[in-house]
């Protein structure tokens, strides 16, 4: 009898590296490099996350049928060094610069063997079909329209294809190195003084405060007409990024040309106040990234028919963006790969080795993307006892933690599998109350230390979202941005950004039966359904991955009450 296909789908040789593990189809276990090493965005070869996905599946590496890498190595070699250099003396420079990096993706299998000991298949999938098969086959939608859009994949920016019956049609995918939406807005954040490749989301936050129809200091030029300028349409599926403005594509780090400089001035720096004029400037680059993929997806809805989206890529955890597209109307439902970026290409890659193995893969509604790390309440228990906290086990976690919330406590809470993806959704999430509107503030300060303008996303029961948030669809993963309805917003101040919006998360008990009980005993405690949820962690640092993580993240921070699976302990009065 023929063994079931178990497939290792492995992201590396990029940002956030990753493994997931699919048996027969079927995902059961996913993890991001950077939860065990404690470097965000890790780049580092995800030993780490593979011993844990095979932990958790109970298999070993012998058990694997197939690895599945993320990139086609040699296709990025061919494409982003040797034909650019045929043609550009300059790209010959980068290309020569560049040599390290390219020896290692040509020699990418071989440093996968010498890592994991697999003697077995190794295959490769291109970058971007990796993002639309990880959206596609977990949206359960038979027939959809597919996006990716991110910085670079090999040397594809982007890519659009049909889902119909399990198939993956690819109808675009002409948007070539350097033009790059994902770069520019990455262009833009190192400009801007964050992290490029890791902080992109706080620009898209500082852009709700900004006004692009400003005019620059010193020029007689709106915010928005240069963004117009460095963004041009060439097609009804392409664009162009102006080279004049940018310098990613000459020299590595560099980001922004002297064009940019002059007109915006200089750099900010990461200890520089926040002003107004950054904010235009965040203002101005989301308003033409809406404006650019809105237009794409309204011309693709025309074209192809399919009522249904399906989005994946690192833009598409901009939740401006996808809140934008679910109010225009353009489509039923869409769907938001929870890890849309590229460790999510880890997933899609295990799919499509499965469909090649397996033959015609069906897509399946799949919102459980909690499959990283979890640990028993003995690991619980042992972590508390090191740290020489005391604690409690009640017999209802849920009614006992919610109590606390009532009291105005800030609760560690950490239950269950790792959420996989950027986003806690309620196994690793810091919780309060969605009220006094300083408990926002409270939060930045005390708890996360992180920029006083940055928003909290709220969890909601599902079944009360339409009272409280004007959005027509779930919204599980927190990746879609909805207008709160204007007489609710006074009720939950907190989770309410200075736009009129809030990044919501729709909880049913399918989806989290932990979180849900959780919700549950605080909406009958105090007749709100809605509740606070940010992720386990302080600025800069990954989600916490483990009980001692947690305990240490309570003890340096403000949180006052921490829950680890059945065990709960809160500080004192002396402590707090």
């Amino acid at each position: 009898m023929t063994k079931p296909p178990v497939i290792l789908g492995v992201q590396f040789g990029g940002h956030d590296t990753a493994a997931a593990l699919m048996v027969d189809g079927l995902l059961v276990a996913a993890c991001e490099q950077e939860r065990y090493t404690r470097d965000k965005h890790s780049r580092l070869f995800p030993n780490e996350a593979i011993s844990d996905c095979l932990k958790i599946s109970g298999v070993t590496i012998n058990d694997v049928s197939e690895i599945a890498l993320t990139d086609d190595h040699v296709h990025y070699v061919r494409e982003m060094y040797l034909k650019p250099a045929l043609h550009d003396t300059e790209r010959i420079a980068f290309l020569i610069n560049d040599i390290n990096r390219i020896r290692e993706a040509y020699g990418m299998k071989d440093r996968v063997r010498n890592e994991t000991g697999f003697s077995g298949q190794i295959v490769t999938h291109r970058h971007h079909l990796c993002h639309l098969a990880s959206t596609y086959y977990a949206s359960g939608f038979d027939q959809a329209l597919l996006t990716s859009y991110d910085g670079v994949g090999e040397v594809d920016t982007g890519m659009i294809g049909l889902g119909r019956g399990g198939e993956i049609k690819v109808v675009n995918n002409e948007n070539l190195y350097p033009d790059s939406l994902g770069l520019l807005y990455s262009a833009v954040t190192h400009y801007l003084g964050w992290k490029h490749h890791c902080d992109e989301g706080i620009v898209m936050g500082l852009a709700a405060y900004g006004d692009a129809s400003k005019t620059i200091p010193g020029l007689n030029r709106t915010y928005r007409s240069v963004f117009q300028d460095i963004v041009t349409e060439t097609g009804d599926y392409s664009y162009r990024i102006n080279r004049s403005w940018i310098a990613y594509h000459k020299v590595r780090d560099r980001w922004i040309s002297d064009a940019f400089l002059e007109c915006f001035g200089p750099k900010r720096r990461a200890d520089e106040a926040v002003t107004e004029h950054h904010m235009h400037i965040a203002a101005a680059l989301q308003e033409r990234l809406e404006e650019i993929v809105l237009k794409q997806l309204g011309r693709a809805r025309k074209e192809f028919g399919l009522s249904r989206l399906c989005l994946a890529g690192g833009v598409a955890l901009n939740c401006s963006l996808n809140g934008k597209i679910e109010q225009s109307g353009l489509f039923d439902e869409i769907f938001v790969q929870p890890a849309a970026g590229d460790a999510g290409t880890a997933i899609g890659a295990c799919y499509l080795s499965q469909a090649r193995l397996g033959g015609v893969l069906r897509p399946k509604p799949n919102h459980n993307f909690y499959l990283g790390s979890r640990f028993s309440d003995e690991d619980c228990a042992a972590a508390l006892k090191k740290a020489g906290l005391a604690f409690e086990r009640p017999d209802d976690v849920a009614v006992w933690t919610a109590n606390r919330l009532t009291a105005g406590k800030i609760v560690g809470w950490f239950n269950g599998a790792a959420e996989f993806g950027p986003r806690a959704l309620g196994n690793r999430s810091i919780l309060a109350r969605p009220y006094p509107a300083d408990m926002k503030d409270y939060l930045n300060t005390r708890v996360k230390f992180r920029e006083p303008f940055r928003p909290y996303a709220p969890a909601v029961l599902a079944e009360h979202t339409r009272e409280y948030f004007q959005i027509g669809q779930d919204s599980p993963h927190m990746l879609i941005a909805a207008n709160v309805v204007p007489d609710k917003a006074v009720a939950i101040p907190a989770v309410v950004h200075v736009d009129g919006t809030g990044r919501v998360q729709t909880v049913r008990m399918e989806n989290n039966p932990g979180f849900r009980r959780l919700l549950e005993a605080w909406y009958r405690l105090t007749g709100c359904p809605v509740l606070l949820n940010t992720s386990f962690n302080v600025k800069g640092q990954p989600i916490v991955n483990n009980p001692n993580e947690a305990v240490e993240c309570f003890k340096r921070t403000n949180i006052d009450v921490l829950v680890l699976g059945r065990c709960c302990t809160e500080k004192t009065q002396e402590q707090a």
